[in-house]
C-alpha cells in the first residue's frame, strides 16, 4: 500500500514555531516505521506546503495526518481536500487532540480515527484494508457513522516500549536541515519514555497516557543514539530524570561509549532538586539546555494548578543548574487574572533568577484536560485556533488590549532590555513581541 502521512503547517498563531524552534515530525516517523512493509512517504507541510503536488506524484492509498488542539481544523482541511482529489483514498486522524476529543474533526472527511498509541492500531489498519477485510474489529480504532462516533475495542498500551521500531528518520531525509532549535541545527528528536505520573490540572499528557508512566531500557536508547548522524539531540521526554536510576545508566553507557552529543531536556524542578548530582553528570556528557515547566513563581498559583510543587524548590533548580552552566529554559503560566502589577513582579523574578530563555504561555484549559472541564462555562470561545497559549480565551482582569500590552512587555523586559540589537536573540524576541502585539489589534 501506498502510505502517505502528513504533518500539517504551522498555525501561524503559535508563539515562536519557526521562528525559535522546528521539531521534527517524531509521531509521524515512528508511525512510518511501523509499516515498513508498505511504500510509506513522509509530507512536512511545515516545509513543503504543495499538498496537490504530492498526491499526484505519490498517488497514495491512504492519507493520514496528526495535530495538536489549535491544528484540528488544518488537519480536517488537508484530509478534505484529499477526498476531493480522490474519495476512494482511505483518510485517517490521529495523535492527542483526535484520541481525547475525536468528534471534533470533520467527520464527513474522515475514515478512521486513531486512538491513542498509534504503531500497532495504525499497522493492523493498513495491513487489514490491503486485503480487503473488515477492519472494524481492529483495536484502538473510531469511525464517523451516521452524524457519531463508533469505536471499536480499546487499545491497550504497549507495556515493553524497547519493542517499538527506531523512528523512520531515513523519510524525512530531504528536511533534517530545517530542523532547529535557537542556533542548534539541524536537530534531531528523541523520545525515551511516555507518560507523567503527575496530574497537573492544565496537562493532557497524562489523560492521553492513562495516568501510567513507561520507559525504554538504556541499552534500547544508546542504540537509538548511535544511529543519529546530528550533532543536537532534544530529549522530547516530559520528566527525563524522573527515573533516576535509569538516567544514571544512560549516562555511565554515554560516557564508557564515548558518545558525543549536545542534549536538550525537560524536567521538574523537584526531581533537580532531589537528585542534584545527575545535572552534573548530564552536564559532563553534553546537556547544554534545560527546560522546566516552573509555571508560577507563587506558590498559591501552583497549588492552584495541581502542581505539586513549590516556589522553593523552582529556586534551588535554578541554583543548580547554573552551577553547572547548564541554560535554563524556564515556562511560566500567565493568569488571565493578572494585573499590571503581576506583570511586572513576573519580570523582576525572570531577570533576578536570571533565567536565561523563558517562555510565558497564556493558561489555556486545553481541551481534554481538568481544566477545561472546570472553566468550560468561562470560555469566551470554542475556536480551536485560539487554543495556541498566547490568545487568551478567559476573561482577563484587565481589558485584552491592556493585558496583551502588558504580555508583550514581559518578553521585551526578559529579552531586549539590555541585550545586544545585533544578537539572533534579540532580533528574534523582536519578531515574538512583534506577533503578540499584532493579536491584540
Amino acid at each position: 500500500m501506498r502510505v502517505l502521512l502528513v504533518q500539517p503547517p504551522l498555525n501561524s498563531n503559535i508563539i515562536g514555531a519557526g521562528l525559535l524552534y522546528l521539531q521534527e515530525p517524531l509521531a509521524l516517523e515512528t508511525l512510518a516505521a511501523s509499516i515498513p512493509h508498505h511504500e510509506v512517504k513522509i509530507l512536512d507541510m511545515r516545509i513543503e506546503p504543495n499538498l496537490e503536488e504530492e498526491l499526484n506524484s505519490f498517488q497514495p492509498e491512504i492519507v493520514g495526518v496528526t495535530a495538536y488542539t489549535p491544528e484540528v481544523y488544518i488537519a480536517s482541511d488537508i484530509l478534505q481536500k484529499v477526498k476531493n482529489w480522490n474519495p476512494e483514498v482511505l483518510t485517517v486522524v490521529g495523535g492527542q487532540h483526535a484520541t481525547l476529543l475525536p468528534g471534533d474533526f470533520k467527520k464527513e472527511f474522515i475514515d478512521v480515527i486513531v486512538i491513542g498509541e498509534g504503531h500497532n492500531s495504525f499497522r493492523e489498519l493498513v495491513d487489514t484494508y490491503e486485503m480487503k477485510k473488515d477492519f472494524q474489529n481492529t483495536k484502538g480504532l473510531a469511525f464517523p457513522k451516521n452524524g457519531e462516533i463508533v469505536f471499536t475495542q480499546p487499545r491497550e498500551l504497549t507495556v515493553n516500549l524497547d519493542e517499538m521500531s527506531l523512528p523512520a528518520r531515513s523519510l524525512t531525509k530531504k528536511y533534517r536541515a530545517k530542523y532547529f532549535r535557537g542556533t542548534w541545527c539541524p536537530i534531531t528528536s528523541v523520545m525515551t519514555s511516555r507518560g507523567c505520573p503527575y496530574r497537573c490540572n492544565f496537562c493532557s499528557v497524562w489523560k492521553h497516557e492513562h495516568g501510567k508512566y513507561r520507559t525504554r531500557s538504556p541499552e534500547n536508547v544508546i542504540k537509538e543514539l548511535g544511529n543519529i548522524e546530528e550533532e543536537y539531540i532534544s530529549i522530547s521526554d516530559d520528566n527525563f530524570f524522573h527515573d533516576f536510576k535509569r538516567a544514571e545508566e544512560i549516562y555511565e553507557i554515554i560516557k564508557e561509549r564515548n558518545i558525543r552529543k549536545k542534549y536538550k531536556l525537560i524536567g521538574r524542578s523537584d526531581t533537580i532538586v532531589r537528585h542534584p548530582d545527575i545535572v552534573e553528570k548530564w552536564k559532563e556528557i553534553g546537556m547544554e539546555i534545560m527546560i522546566i515547566g516552573f509555571e508560577s513563581f507563587r506558590n498559591e498559583e501552583l497549588q492552584a494548578l495541581n502542581k505539586h510543587n513549590s516556589v522553593y524548590n523552582n529556586n534551588e533548580a535554578i541554583r543548580i543548574l547554573h552551577e553547572n552552566q547548564v541554560i535554563v529554559s524556564g515556562h511560566f503560566i500567565i493568569n488571565p487574572d493578572y494585573t499590571e502589577q503581576d506583570f511586572n513582579a513576573l519580570a523582576e523574578y525572570v531577570k533576578e533568577m536570571k533565567i536565561t530563555q523563558p517562555v510565558f504561555c497564556v493558561l489555556t484549559p486545553l481541551p481534554g484536560t481538568d481544566l477545561f472541564e472546570e472553566k468550560k462555562g468561562q470560555l469566551l470561545t470554542r475556536n480551536y485556533e485560539m487554543f495556541d497559549l498566547v490568545h487568551v480565551v478567559l476573561p482577563t482582569r484587565l481589558s485584552q488590549k491592556n493585558f496583551y500590552k502588558h504580555y508583550s512587555e514581559l518578553y521585551r523586559k526578559c529579552y531586549l532590555d539590555g541585550n545586544d540589537e545585533r544578537s539572533q536573540d534579540f532580533l528574534i524576541s523582536k519578531k515574538i513581541i512583534d506577533q503578540i502585539r499584532l493579536i491584540s489589534i
